[in-house]
Formats: structure tokens, sequence, C-alpha cells
């Protein structure tokens, strides 16, 4: 099960910076950029296998310590930016948790192989057709 927002926000660490881009002398007056620092191994809604499952799924997203950091700088405003942060670490944490269905390896049926072979008959035959015979 995923925690809430507010248990997210009682957790996560956020950081402001100024963003390049558009907006003009905004982007040097106002740090806009919001950088979301999420600890797995200290969050204690988690359960252990929980947080194994998330350290192995994550693991291109961690850096050194552990810590899984998400960046926002899309919007002009740093409360919109730091709201899709929350949005992406939830979309994250969703997407870690799903369990892909195994795959069950079917048979070709007999039906789908018999029309390709008589498919192969068919375009040999015609290949065989055009060639010139030496009398």
């Amino acid at each position: 099960m995923l925690p809430s927002r507010e248990e997210i926000l009682r957790s996560a660490i956020f950081k402001t910076s100024r963003s390049g881009g558009k907006g003009g002398q905004n982007v040097n007056k106002v740090s806009s950029k919001v950088e979301l620092v999420f600890d797995i191994e200290t969050f204690e809604y988690f359960t252990d296998e929980e947080k194994i499952l998330l350290k192995v799924k994550l693991q291109n997203r961690l850096d050194t310590e552990g810590l899984l950091h998400i960046v926002s700088q899309e919007d002009r405003s740093q409360l919109l930016n730091k709201e899709k942060t929350i949005s992406k670490l939830i979309d994250l944490l969703k997407k870690a948790f799903v369990v892909q269905k195994k795959r069950k390896p079917t048979k070709i049926p007999k039906g789908v192989i018999e029309k390709r072979l008589k498919n192969k008959a068919v375009i040999a035959e015609k290949k065989k057709n055009r060639k010139m015979f030496d009398f």
C-alpha cells in the first residue's frame, strides 16, 4: 500500500534553487526549481521486504547513499514544481510495487502452422514457374 501525501511530506526533504530556461528576469530572481530527496531506508511506512523491493526496482535512480532524487523545474512557480515532484514520487512508487504477471507460453495452433506452410509452398511454386527452361 502506498503512503499518503502527508506521510511523504513529513519524511521528504525539499531543496530549491534557481532554474534555467524560460522566464526572463524571473529566472534570475526566484528559486523555482525543486528537488525532492527521499530516503527509502529511514521511511517507517514501508516494511523491510518493501524497502528491499524498492531498492531493487529503483536502483538506477538511487545515489550512492541510497537516496532517491526527483527534480522538477517545468513551471515558474515553486509550489507547482513541489506538487509535481510529489506526484512523480507517488507514480514511481506505484510502478515499483506493480507485480508483473508471469507469462504463460502458448502452443502455436495447428491451423496457423499449416497455413504458413501452404503459403510457403505457393510462393515456392510461383518462383519455380518464373525460371526459364533449357531445351
